[in-house]
């Protein structure tokens, strides 16, 4: 167990924005700040962060919450992991008790998957830099690649025995169950064998954007045709390669910072070139480039450099990546390195400074490269060149922005020497034909949709609203946001006149919000339903009367994640309308930050009408039942309760 001094030190220490702005380009926004969602792909902001309240809001999901829950939510990580990552992150020591190997066993499949790669990690790395073995053969190639001590420690690389059962011996002695060595693929059982999968290779951990380990990629040092040059772990609950970038862990801040990412194809070209200070770089890990793979580059920066070998084999092939990232609206530029040359074998052969300058100087941009190279594909062909330059209208197609559209067409016309006439008349041919696969696309899917509705009964009912809980949320928000004002109500109370008829008179209070809601709750014996916000009544309840007042970072600390959400939900609530710049559009939206005080007393009422017409449902059904003994007492009641149903509506036409 984590202590509770550990957790309190994290919370003081974890600023929000800084969190998050490892995972999502953030940019000021009035007093918050605002950023592409990370859970949903959508290419216009609506990802709040208030660094005054420590929360977040992604309006596009509907999630929320503290610094906390957002490396939960975005790492899927639990409590207490997500509380060890952000003291690893601020160096806050953790006081906790080690878990035994029993406790180890009790532990999340997930979470073993997680242990069983980190404890491979560390056991990699204590070959490679313990092991005679180990420095003869693993070591002494890293050297050779030019690495240094520090960067292999940095990029904890590692070396694999070339023996059968090395590592499954050692980690089952460790009390690793094999079913998880099994799972992540570093063994591999067969009846009743089990092997080490990564046998006499020179390992590369690959780490989530948080930093733990997922997976491995392993290179083979001997010359075996049979075996892959470089194997990677198979695709596990962990692993999934098309949604990880190798060094993006290492690169992310340097990405945000630069605005800028590089993109390459191996390892190596990673870790050298991060070793010569060009650290904002990642790999795709010699897989095909992946929309996801990109979504994850697109929350740190729209730029992304995609540096190519100086051989021309592959070229062509690499240009589908550069349509997937326009897709996704981002700016792509190519920049392509000597004949024979890779990122790897450049950085090793220049300084820093050399480095930088011929990336800056021969990074074009995508159409221009894309036309260079398909002008020295056609040649003096024209079916060719017409061929090619309808190619380079279907990339400029793929963008969404029409103004960057027309931009291309022009330059386009500019280097391939076609009229922009006819350019633009193909590039709206393209697009009338991309919209009319996404409409059949959409009817598809809607045919689709129906089929299921028609199979499946229940998704034809709407979920329907519970006012009660409307009314039960609306009260929580009064006093999360207003609780320690102080108000003038008007409100209403029942007299009996000489006629001893119920007449209403207005009266004046002043009170504290929370006092009034409390009291008036209190008197009418109310109580919520929703269990959610009923805790959250009474821990409001504790809060306002100790302290006066709601502190977000303090009070959200307290609650459980579903509190937790709700209670974001309505501090980030007026921020939507900031985001979307409504005001912009001319369209008024009611400043909710005020407090209306007519609102406080309308809620109340409103809730026990509400309260009051359950109750004599609840009655005229027992009668109709037959499950009452003295019906004349209880039509009695109802009466009375009906009465008193009049006299709220009468209160709520009074309260304005």
């Amino acid at each position: 167990m984590i202590s509770k001094n550990t957790i309190e030190k994290v919370f003081d220490t974890a600023r929000v924005e800084e969190v998050i702005g490892d995972f999502v380009q953030l940019k000021k926004s009035g007093a918050n700040f605002k950023g592409l969602s990370p859970f949903t792909d959508e290419r216009s902001p609506s990802f709040m962060v208030s660094p005054v309240k420590q929360i977040w809001k992604d309006f596009s999901s509907g999630k929320g919450g503290n610094v906390v829950s957002f490396v939960m939510e975005h790492e899927h990580l639990t409590y207490p992991e997500a509380i060890k990552y952000l003291a690893k992150k601020y160096g806050i020591e953790i006081e906790e008790t080690e878990q035994s190997s029993e406790e180890k066993q009790k532990a999340s499949e997930r979470e073993s998957l997680f242990l069983v790669s980190e404890f491979a990690r560390d056991y990699f790395q204590q070959q490679l830099l313990e092991t005679s073995t180990g420095k003869a053969i693993g070591l002494s190639y890293f050297k050779e690649r030019g690495f240094t001590d520090e960067t292999i420690k940095k990029f904890e690389l590692g070396y694999a025995q070339d023996e059968w059962e090395n590592f499954t011996k050692a980690a089952l002695q460790k009390t690793y169950q094999l079913s998880f060595l099994e799972k992540t693929g570093l063994s591999i059982v067969k009846q009743d064998k089990k092997f080490d999968r990564f046998k006499g290779r020179v390992m590369f951990p690959i780490h989530s954007i948080s930093g733990r380990v997922l997976g491995f990629g392993g290179r083979i040092l001997k010359t075996d045709k049979k075996a892959a040059k470089y194997l990677n772990s198979p695709e596990s609950e962990i692993y999934n390669k098309s949604k990880i970038l190798y060094g993006l862990y290492y690169a992310k801040q340097s990405i945000a910072k630069e605005d800028n990412c590089y993109l390459v194809e191996g390892y190596t070209d990673v870790i050298q070139m991060a070793q010569k200070g060009i650290e904002n770089v990642v790999s795709s890990s010699g897989t095909a480039l992946t929309p996801d793979q990109i979504r994850l580059i697109n929350r740190l920066t729209k730029n992304i450099t995609v540096l190519f070998d100086g051989d021309d084999a592959g070229l062509r092939a690499s240009l589908r990546g550069i349509d997937l990232i326009l897709e996704q609206g981002m700016n792509v530029k190519v920049c392509t390195f000597p004949q024979g040359e890779d990122p790897d074998s450049f950085a090793r052969a220049n300084n820093p400074i050399e480095i930088k300058a011929y990336l800056e100087e021969n990074a074009q941009d995508f159409i221009q490269f894309k036309a260079s190279l398909l002008v020295a594909e056609a040649k003096n062909d024209p079916v060719k060149k017409a061929e090619l330059t309808r190619d380079m209208v279907v990339s400029i197609a793929k963008i969404p922005n029409p103004i960057q559209q027309e931009i291309y067409i022009k330059e386009c016309s500019s280097i391939m020497q076609v009229s922009e006439e006819v350019l633009f008349s193909s590039l709206a041919q393209i697009n009338a034909k991309n919209q009319r696969d996404s409409n059949q696309q959409k009817k598809r899917n809607q045919k689709a949709f129906e089929i299921h509705k028609k199979e499946d009964a229940s998704t034809n009912e709407f979920p329907k609203v519970n006012p009660k809980e409307v009314l039960e949320q609306k009260i929580i928000s009064l006093l999360v946001k207003h609780g320690h004002e102080d108000s003038l109500f008007l409100d209403v109370e029942i007299d009996l006149n000489e006629e001893h008829e119920i007449v209403l008179n207005e009266i004046k209070i002043e009170a504290k919000v929370y006092e009034k809601i409390f009291k008036d709750l209190q008197d009418d014996e109310t109580d919520f339903s929703n269990p959610v916000f009923k805790s959250l009544k009474e821990k409001l309840e504790v809060e306002l009367a100790s302290a006066g007042k709601i502190e977000p970072k303090g009070f959200i600390q307290q609650l459980s994640p579903e509190e937790a959400e709700v209670v974001t939900n309505i501090l980030m609530e007026d921020e939507k309308y900031k985001l979307h710049r409504w005001e912009d559009m001319n369209i008024i939206v009611t400043d909710k930050t005020k407090l209306d005080p007519a609102e406080v007393v309308q809620s109340i009422l409103n809730l026990r009408r509400l309260l009051i017409h359950e109750k004599v449902d609840s009655y005229t059904t027992n009668l109709k039942d037959g499950k009452v003994e003295n019906v004349q007492e209880l039509l009695k009641e109802i009466m009375e309760y009906k009465k008193l149903e009049v006299i709220i509506a009468k209160r709520l036409s009074r309260v304005t």
